[in-house]
């Protein structure tokens, strides 16, 4: 159990580091975890709680290829969502959260709920259940969490959340028999089953894992994974998300439509998912396949699919070769195509907004014909993601919040740790 003291005796020291970069503020860090545990005890009476620590993710290539069972690369961020934990004598999960209400979660009713579609109880039960249907414990506990992996932003505030979940049942009741796969899966199964999120598992295979990794999604059962060690900052960029704050209508139909349209395509084949369609098969029956579908987007969102699955195979081999520019180049050639052929920079039933492509605009203009710049996540509307040498950060982050807001820039840094307890 982690005590205030301890934390104020640098008890933390050596590991943040690991969670949050080479350059992380150790003072400000300590300052953080002594208000979530002060914030326990304040809470639920208890004072030595276990503290959890679950990262947000970036996705680096593979732009939505993940549920259609292709290829992604991503990392893991210093960016996190902490949780001071402490068991209970009951079934209740008691969840609360900074800056949202409170959760109570009975886990004698593990049935899905239609009331609790998006909502965190619905995440938390559909998390239980996936437990129990593994023949795995689970028990009550009570946590207080904060993060700094901001809501909206394409850096998975939401897949923390269920990794974090999976990750303190795994810990508390299990003995940490689950791996990083295990849990991504676990909180998947809890997004699309309970939660009502059509999403693919990239989000939280990323979030649980720690590091770069690509990953194959072909066996999607088990997904093959391909870490790789790399700095951005040490070859002399820096990376950069942009929060352009994007609309805020409901835009799950947008997103529902790329797996859909793939799989349009896919189900003229005989398949399921894109990934068991032969990208020759496909170009062959091209013009077959315009007049039957009527849909050019779905053609197009295909072409996608396949090149990005190329490019991800590109990226990975660079980053392994210390190929910089390589890496780089596919880097542009994926946001070129996510804004031709994938086409989620905005969303289609409101064009006037667009945020996103602006975005990429004006990083090109600051940043020169170089310029590497994509989409960042599922797109439609919220964050892009640029790489941003040294010598432009300065001008480079002030244009754009100009443009975006004092807080639209955020510049992250890879973190190796996976998900974990980091104090019992």
């Amino acid at each position: 159990m982690a005590t205030v003291r301890e934390i104020k005796n640098a008890s933390l020291h050596q590991l943040y580091p690991k969670l949050y970069g080479q350059h992380c503020n150790n003072e400000h860090m300590d300052v953080r975890y002594v208000a979530l545990i002060e914030q326990h005890h304040r809470l639920f009476g208890e004072e030595n709680p276990s503290l959890f620590s679950t990262a947000g993710r970036t996705e680096l290539g593979g732009n939505h290829t993940d549920h259609n069972l292709g290829k992604v690369l991503a990392a893991t961020i210093n960016l996190d969502t902490i949780a001071a934990v402490t068991p209970r004598p009951d079934s209740k999960v008691i969840l609360a959260s900074e800056g949202y209400p409170r959760v109570e979660v009975d886990l004698h009713d593990l049935t899905i709920r239609e009331e609790e579609k998006n909502t965190t109880e619905a995440l938390v039960r559909g998390i239980a259940q996936a437990f129990s249907l593994r023949g795995l414990t689970i028990g009550g506990w009570q946590a207080n969490t904060t993060s700094n992996v901001l809501k909206g932003s394409g850096l998975s505030s939401s897949a923390a959340v269920e990794i974090l979940c999976g990750t303190i049942f795994n810990h508390l009741y299990n003995k940490d028999t689950l791996s990083p796969v295990d849990l991504a899966i676990i909180g998947k199964y809890s997004e699309n089953t309970y939660f009502g999120k059509p999403s693919g598992l990239m989000d939280q295979m990323a979030c649980a894992y720690g590091g770069i990794i690509g990953i194959d999604f072909k066996d999607e059962a088990n997904p093959m994974i391909t870490p790789v060690s790399y700095s951005f900052a040490e070859h002399g960029y820096h990376l950069v998300i942009v929060d352009t704050g994007g609309n805020h209508a409901d835009l799950t139909p947008e997103y529902a439509s790329v797996p859909k349209e793939m799989r349009m395509v896919a189900s003229l084949f005989g398949k399921t998912n894109l990934r068991d369609v032969g990208e020759q098969a496909f170009i062959e029956k091209l013009p077959e396949l315009r007049k039957t579908l009527s849909n050019d987007r779905c053609l197009l969102r295909a072409i996608h699919f396949f090149q990005e699955n190329k490019r991800v195979d590109t990226m990975l081999a660079s980053l392994k070769e210390h190929d910089m520019n390589g890496y780089l180049k596919a880097v542009r050639e994926s946001g070129e195509s996510s804004f031709c052929f994938l086409q989620n920079l905005y969303p289609s039933f409101y064009p006037q907004e667009q945020g996103l492509s602006l975005a990429i605009a004006t990083t090109k203009a600051i940043l020169g014909d170089e310029a590497t710049v994509r989409v960042h996540g599922g797109g439609f509307a919220g964050t892009i993601q640029a790489y941003v040498p040294d010598e432009l950060l300065g001008p480079y982050t002030k244009r754009i919040k100009d443009l975006f807001g004092e807080q639209s820039v955020t510049i992250i840094a890879i973190r190796s740790k996976e998900t974990c307890c980091i104090a019992d």
